[in-house]
């Protein structure tokens, strides 16, 4: 009951503190829009396959990498500028349970993205919003949010340790919109592409999402496969936490920029 309380109230503060943020609201809700309206004329004006939902869908899970990469990459290094970061390691609970929520708010803060565009495509561009299997769909959100949040860990504790870790951030965004199907079929990328999608949380999220909303593939089995990925992240992440728990200890690095 303490660890779950204890999550509870730093993943609810978090999330809060995240609303407050002017660049993360616009990460989440104003840069998906933009991008759901760019995809939304050019699939009017081309012959593409696919459908208007799978458009904002993707545009939305866009948002909710981004907040992720963005929010859970700067984690700790925001900590060390806000001076909070020797408070969270000196306290009795381990890093680990106080750094956990935080990722898991990032993805969370997501949400927004795809509620956003879906609203946004329904309302100018006439999205019909009907979900084949609709508690699929409710349940493929929240596990797409743990699978994010937890990859998110990984990024924390390790971003931290390269200088130039808020570049690497940037450098990822569109990577990985390309690689989990996001912007485009993974088919359609080159033959070593695939591989590197299927340890990605994301890409599992959207086809999770997607095959719930349109009644087709197996969603159950993207769902299971998002669930392992976020425990194989969960695994990671209490490593390589501990691991900078280590350094900063053995270098006295704890609160240097």
């Amino acid at each position: 009951m303490h660890v779950a309380r204890l999550f509870w109230v730093g993943w609810l503060f978090h999330l809060k503190s995240l609303l407050l943020s002017t660049f993360f609201l616009l990460i989440s809700v104003l840069q998906p829009v933009i991008f759901a309206s760019i995809a939304f004329f050019m699939w009017r004006t081309g012959s593409r396959e696919g459908t208007l939902l799978d458009i904002a869908l993707g545009a939305g899970l866009m948002g909710m990498w981004s907040s992720t990469l963005f929010g859970s990459g700067g984690a700790i290094q925001w900590q060390r500028w806000q001076g909070t970061l020797e408070i969270l390691v000196a306290a009795p609970p381990r890093f680990l349970l106080t750094m956990l929520p935080l990722t898991l708010a990032t993805a969370t803060n997501g949400l927004y993205a795809i509620v956003a565009t879906l609203f946004w495509g329904r309302v100018l561009f006439g999205v019909p919003l009907e979900f084949e299997q609709p508690l699929l769909f409710l349940l493929a959100l929240p596990v797409t949010v743990l699978g994010l949040g937890l990859l998110g860990l990984v990024m924390a504790s390790t971003f931290v340790l390269y200088r130039s870790a808020s570049a690497f951030s940037n450098l990822l965004e569109y990577p990985v919109w390309l690689v989990t199907g996001l912007l485009v079929p993974v088919s359609l990328l080159p033959g070593w592409a695939e591989p590197l999608s299927w340890v990605l949380a994301p890409t599992w999220g959207v086809r999770a999402i997607r095959d719930a909303a349109h009644g087709t593939g197996d969603p159950l089995f993207a769902i299971g496969m998002c669930l392992l990925l976020a425990a194989v992240y969960l695994a990671i992440g209490t490593f390589t936490m501990a691991n900078f728990e280590r350094l900063a200890r053995t270098r006295a690095t704890l609160s240097l920029t």
